[in-house]
């Protein structure tokens, strides 16, 4: 059974924790002792029904604010699939957690509030959706039930949507008319909207197709650890474990160590005590070569065939994640799979205006700021353009003189290669 994840987007009050709610509720997905405390709580909507939203808001702050500010993952499945859900917060001084929630979905939910129709806060996400490479989206126009289900509402919307998606290249969009509240369109069709030809929410999510989206092309396989027992029984025993980060590797495959350029052939590949004939992106494996070629943590072994970018200036967006403004001055720390290397950011090329995305010039980087910078590395990194491969072609920017995670960067031009 494979596994979809995807995270939830939206302006606050739009109903993202409470459609999850509704989802997990509505599946039975929910476990007798946290039912038990949904009836109890004093949170009730305006009916005096449950309020749903309680699941997902795990915080303290968030129960009593009626918000959501960190991300929150739930995990159930159907008898078709397994989901993995980021219920990411919609409020602007939140960016960085929603840019982290949705680095690792395959699809994207933004919810449209469909009193309000399409505001900044939808721009945004939509903005961030299609920097982070979301191929799937599904526009829910959430709340139908208070403007009475109306068709031309729901077509107003759609069509205003569209111009933005188009703005914005997002290729597969899909919209659903739903009310959390009363479960309308979440894993039931709606008897409130016989208008409406599509699928349940539920329904899409159970069928949507993203095998598609894996970059089998470029086979890339950080080394994280050499094996090297040196005992008695292996004493020639010499493996490079590693999660494939892409693509696919198979026994005979011809392959090159970078940034070395070393080439040789893959003569077996190991998990646990199981040998295989090939190795997929998500495996964890130890992969043996013919030859005996100097490689250690941070290299990257790749098929011979699409070999990556190596380069030590790129230009790359950049979401910035930390209190303190970026530094020009500074030397951050590069972590780019498992190469750790000091880096420095040359140039602020622009920065964006999320809300209207129109580019600027810009003298500094702030909290939740987004744009793009040139930097220059100390070691030549290997790494793929984020557009072809993402596995491949992200980093984080960390500061050295706290060890704390500032940045995320995704690849956008390989310059000096």
């Amino acid at each position: 059974m494979n596994i979809l994840k995807f995270f939830t987007a939206g302006s606050v009050d739009d109903g993202k924790s409470t459609l999850i709610g509704r989802m997990l509720y509505d599946t039975g997905s929910i476990l007798a002792d946290q039912l038990e405390a949904l009836q109890n709580s004093k949170r009730k909507n305006d009916d005096g029904s449950i309020d749903l939203a309680i699941l997902t808001d795990g915080l303290r702050a968030e129960r009593e604010q009626g918000i959501t500010i960190d991300v929150a993952y739930k995990y159930f499945q159907t008898e078709k699939r397994k989901f993995i859900i980021a219920d990411t917060p919609g409020h602007i001084q939140y960016t960085r957690n929603m840019v982290t929630g949705a680095s690792t979905a395959d699809l994207a939910i933004i919810l449209i509030d469909a009193r309000n129709g399409v505001v900044e806060q939808t721009i945004r996400h939509s903005y961030l959706a299609s920097l982070l490479g979301i191929k799937h989206l599904i526009v829910c126009i959430n709340k139908m039930d208070m403007v009475d289900y109306s068709e031309t509402v729901f077509d107003a919307i759609i069509s205003k949507y569209k111009a933005l998606a188009h703005q914005l290249n997002l290729q597969q969009v899909n919209y659903i008319p739903v009310s959390a509240l009363k479960g309308d369109n979440i894993v039931q069709k709606s008897e409130h909207m016989p208008w409406y030809q599509g699928e349940s929410l539920l329904n899409y999510l159970e069928n949507v197709d993203v095998s598609h989206d894996l970059d089998v092309e470029y086979a890339r396989l950080p080394v994280q650890w050499v094996i090297r027992p040196q005992t008695e029984e292996l004493h020639d025993y010499r493996g490079y474990a590693g999660k494939v980060a892409s693509g696919t590797f198979k026994v005979h495959d011809e392959v090159t160590v970078l940034p070395s350029g070393s080439k040789s052939t893959i003569t077996k590949i190991e998990q646990l005590d199981k040998n295989l004939n090939e190795a997929f992106a998500g495996q964890s494996v130890t992969i043996h070569l013919k030859d005996d070629i100097d490689i250690s943590r941070g290299d990257v072994i790749v098929n011979s065939d699409s070999l990556p970018y190596q380069s030590q200036t790129v230009e790359a967006d950049l979401c910035w994640m930390d209190t303190r403004p970026l530094d020009l001055s500074l030397t951050y720390l590069i972590q780019h799979n498992s190469k750790l290397s000091r880096c420095k950011v040359q140039e602020i090329v622009y920065n964006v205006d999320i809300n209207t995305l129109e580019k600027h010039s810009a003298d500094e980087f702030k909290l939740n700021d987004i744009g793009r910078v040139r930097l220059k590395t100390a070691d030549v990194l290997p790494f793929d353009l984020y557009d072809d491969n993402k596995a491949n072609g992200a980093a984080i920017l960390i500061d050295s003189r706290t060890n704390l995670t500032v940045g995320a960067l995704m690849f956008r031009v390989a310059l000096d290669y």
